[in-house]
């Protein structure tokens, strides 16, 4: 057996785990702490919820954006580190925090193995058709091009449904951020996100795909900067940015205004065009998966993709709980 402490950090909270792996991990304790930039105080309240438990062997953390060059879960050293600090700039937003977590996690647990689960790693073998971006190739080679992300839910997926894995699956990976990907055969041939988190599905705060003319026609016409129009496509955007209220789909539910509708019905919207752009590109599907806050919870929105897909013969449609930090606690036992 192995114990294991899993770390799932986000942009705006960490969840972690003390977990005991054998063949299959069980969790033994675990929390939610609000995210602060003091990363040595998140292991102050951790190790306060861990006292009476084993120590943890390895830890693993969720790592949004490898880069081009980091394309599988990996133990930790200074080479991957070096990697993670270039992968920065494909994800401002969570590869600092990232970086700062690891060395804080180093500090605290001097000589423990740290491995570097990856979101992107599931989606690393899609087919050049997939995972090339329709721009010249001298910006292919400096690793411009399709990643996709929540590899890690769809990875705990695909473990969870085990001998019932059908031919061509659908995992629609549904929360404040959102991604559909088309699974054959267990590996992922297409996803909706591409070089970052910002593409595909209208979610909470981030544009999904938008005509790339309004944002030329935004720094033309607008005194907006790049770190300005950042904010606008992954802040202040998607449903928030429809509604004027927010992207939480709880509060837009009860707030039932005409906005707030309208928010709701573009991403139920968005989510059944891009579950029917996977099925096209897995030539049919078998099974549509929903999972991620909105996709496990959110009752409404499955029966408005439901009806969405209705034209899809013989569908079925299924419920599955998102088990990344499980999947992040397998890893490090395998490679810590």
């Amino acid at each position: 057996m192995v114990v294991v402490l899993a770390l799932n950090s986000g942009s705006s909270s960490l969840k972690y785990g003390l977990y005991a792996v054998e063949r299959e991990p069980v969790l033994l304790v675990g929390g939610t702490i609000e995210t602060t930039d003091d990363h040595s105080r998140f292991f102050d309240t951790i190790e306060t919820t861990l006292r009476g438990w084993p120590a943890p062997m390895a830890v693993g953390h969720r790592i949004v954006h490898g880069g081009p060059h980091r394309d599988a879960h990996c133990r930790i050293d200074d080479a991957v580190l070096a990697d993670l600090e270039a992968a920065c700039a494909f994800a401002p937003l969570h590869g600092p925090a990232s970086l700062a977590l690891i060395r804080a996690a180093g500090a605290r647990y001097p000589g423990v193995s740290q491995v570097a689960c990856f979101d992107t790693a599931f989606h690393a073998g899609m087919p050049d058709i997939a995972r090339t971006l329709p721009i010249p190739r001298e910006y292919q080679a400096v690793g411009v091009r399709r990643y996709g992300f929540h590899g890690l839910s769809c990875e705990s997926i695909v473990r969870q449904l085990g001998g019932d894995m059908p031919a061509g699956l659908v995992i629609a990976h549904l929360g404040s951020g959102a991604s559909v990907t088309a699974v054959r055969d267990g590996r992922s041939i297409d996803t909706s996100m591409g070089l970052t988190p910002s593409g595909g599905v209208m979610m909470a705060t981030r544009t999904g795909d938008i005509d790339p003319g309004v944002l030329l026609y935004l720094l033309r016409k607008t005194e907006l900067d790049a770190e300005a129009l950042a904010t606008v496509v992954d802040h202040a955007s998607g449903m928030t940015g429809i509604s004027g209220l927010s992207g939480d789909m709880r509060v837009l539910r009860a707030a039932a205004t005409e906005d707030a509708d309208l928010a709701i019905r573009m991403f139920e919207r968005s989510v059944c065009k891009q579950i029917a752009a996977m099925i096209a590109s897995l030539g049919g599907v078998d099974m549509l998966v929903l999972t991620g806050g909105i996709g496990e919870n959110d009752a409404p929105t499955a029966r408005a993709i439901r009806a969405g897909l209705a034209w899809v013969p013989g569908l079925e449609i299924r419920i599955f709980s998102s088990q990344e930090d499980a999947q992040i606690a397998l890893h490090a036992a395998a490679l810590g």
